[in-house]
């Protein structure tokens, strides 16, 4: 069984096209809807969709939190709301969490933006490289765990902002492995706040995280 934890907040439109994405998963795969206190109808509208919905205190990581708590496992595939998987990606799923010795060991999605521009394949490029020279995925690529190897490291840390980065940096990247398919997420960020301003506003954040300021100041600065 897989639990796929999705974090949620005013996202009623970009859930359900995710929701469709997802309605191809095995019978046995649940989904586990962590709302922060929406009010544009995104948990009554999940629910009907038949998914399970809790609701609790609003902030990524203790959403992720609450959802890995709420869900039966033995595997988790975090996921966020504004994306969705490639055709095929149920078998690539299945191969990892059956291959020996992969308890320990966890996978992420390459990166593409739903968007035509040279713009978009730029980011992508820098994404994906990011993550496999670094071991560095961020949550919009998904994160495939087993629950044991999770609760080893801890979980997820109920912090506003890097609350992916600070999970993997505890993975590591010789446990981190590409699927070899996409995690196609909205573009939408980055055509509101620009091409370029936006990986640089991310890149800097970033480096502020790995210097050691606080998520909660890194939080108000990304605002």
């Amino acid at each position: 069984m897989l639990s796929i934890i999705i974090p949620t907040l005013n996202c009623k439109d970009e859930l359900k096209r995710t929701l469709d994405a997802l309605a191809m998963r095995p019978e046995a795969w649940e989904i586990v809807v962590s709302d922060g206190g929406s009010v544009d109808g995104t948990p009554e509208m999940a629910e009907l969709a038949g998914v399970r919905v809790i609701t609790g205190e609003k902030g990524r990581g203790r959403q992720l939190m609450a959802g890995a708590e709420a869900a039966n496992g033995p595997w988790y595939l975090f996921w966020h709301a504004d994306t969705h998987p490639q055709p095929g990606w149920v078998a690539l799923v299945e191969r990892f969490i059956h291959k020996k010795d992969n308890d320990f060991h966890t996978a992420y999605f390459r990166l593409v933006l739903d968007d035509p521009t040279p713009d978009a394949r730029r980011v992508e490029r820098l994404a994906n490289w990011r993550a496999k020279t670094f071991g560095l995925p961020y949550g919009d690529q998904g994160l495939l765990i087993s629950e044991t190897y999770y609760d080893h490291l801890g979980g997820f840390k109920p912090i506003p902002i890097m609350e992916d980065v600070d999970l993997v940096r505890r993975i590591g990247k010789p446990r981190l492995h590409e699927l070899p398919a996409a995690a196609v997420t909205s573009a939408k960020r980055y055509r509101r706040d620009g091409w370029w301003f936006r990986p640089i506003k991310n890149i800097t954040c970033l480096m502020l995280f790995f210097l050691g300021v606080p998520a909660r100041m890194i939080w108000d600065l990304y605002k």
